[in-house]
């Protein structure tokens, strides 16, 4: 059992941080890498790359957004609940060193997955330009964490709520008119990780993306989250999940990502059904 010690909601509620207890993960974990969390028996498996690790307190903290039935059970845990399992840290750790200046590109949630990377990045010594970016003012967190960890700190929405209103490519495109960077980190929605690699490509800019295709064992067993990079076929789960960003095949990635779309609204809808029953049944008990 693993317990939740702090819990924060953003973005109106939909999306949640989590502070977990996990103190053998937090002593080996590295920036990159993810866990694998149930929180019931009857739970899916999800995985969620850590965005903070605390190896001194023994935590590890995940942001998630509830877009299907299993992040909205995740969001009735409360602080002081359990998951049932967290397993990790899987995947491979953010492969970076000493590059003079590096820009970091996060959009929504890919925030969560960037911060740790750019915090690594500043420890080593780069300069460190930092571009976020979301729909709107709320869904552009962990804006103080990145602050700190930036030399240049950029943000952009789409609707002009906060910062400029453009789209990370275009801040993307402006400051490499300026910089000359030794490594760009792009983390967001499939599309605008493929935008970036677009613009990096003819500049020949080492581009590290992370993808997030389905993914179920996490150790490379059931091949559900394979993708296609430089030609070739790889598992996210052991092989990534960060990958060159001019090596993958995103239309791949972006068509298997959305074949179960249909099925997890479903799914979201069922939940919430479940719920309004379960409190109409509360509401009948407590009268």
């Amino acid at each position: 059992m693993y317990r939740i010690v702090r819990r924060r909601e953003m973005a109106d509620g939909d999306i949640i941080l989590n502070e977990i207890e996990a103190p053998k993960i937090a002593r080996i974990a590295q920036p990159g890498q993810f866990v694998i969390l149930r929180a019931s028996e009857s739970g899916e498996r999800i995985p969620m790359t850590m965005a903070d690790i605390n190896a001194k307190k023994g935590t590890i903290t995940i942001i998630y957004h509830v877009v299907g039935r299993s992040t909205a059970l995740f969001k009735t845990l409360q602080e002081g609940d359990y998951y049932l399992n967290v397993a990790g840290p899987l995947g491979r750790p953010t492969e970076v060193g000493k590059v003079g200046t590096a820009i970091c590109v996060g959009g929504g949630t890919g925030l969560a997955v960037i911060y740790p990377i750019a915090k690594k990045l500043k420890s080593l010594g780069n300069r460190v330009v930092s571009i976020m970016g979301g729909r709107t003012k709320e869904l552009v967190i962990l804006q103080e964490e990145m602050a700190a960890v930036s030399d240049v700190l950029l943000i952009c929405t789409d609707d002009g709520s906060l910062g400029q209103k453009a789209l990370v490519t275009q801040l993307l495109e402006e400051a490499l008119q300026r910089e000359t960077p030794g490594l760009v980190v792009a983390i967001g929605p499939v599309p605008m990780m493929k935008l970036v690699s677009d613009i990096t490509r003819p500049r020949q800019i080492k581009t590290i993306v992370s993808l997030n295709p389905i993914m179920i064992d996490g150790t490379g067993m059931c091949g559900s989250c394979r993708v296609e990079v430089g030609g070739e076929t790889k598992l996210a789960c052991v092989d990534g999940p960060e990958f060159d960003g001019h090596q993958v095949n995103y239309e791949l990635l972006m068509a298997r990502l959305s074949a179960f779309q249909a099925e997890e609204r479903e799914a979201l809808q069922a939940h919430g059904e479940e719920e309004m029953h379960r409190c109409r049944m509360t509401e009948t008990e407590q009268e």
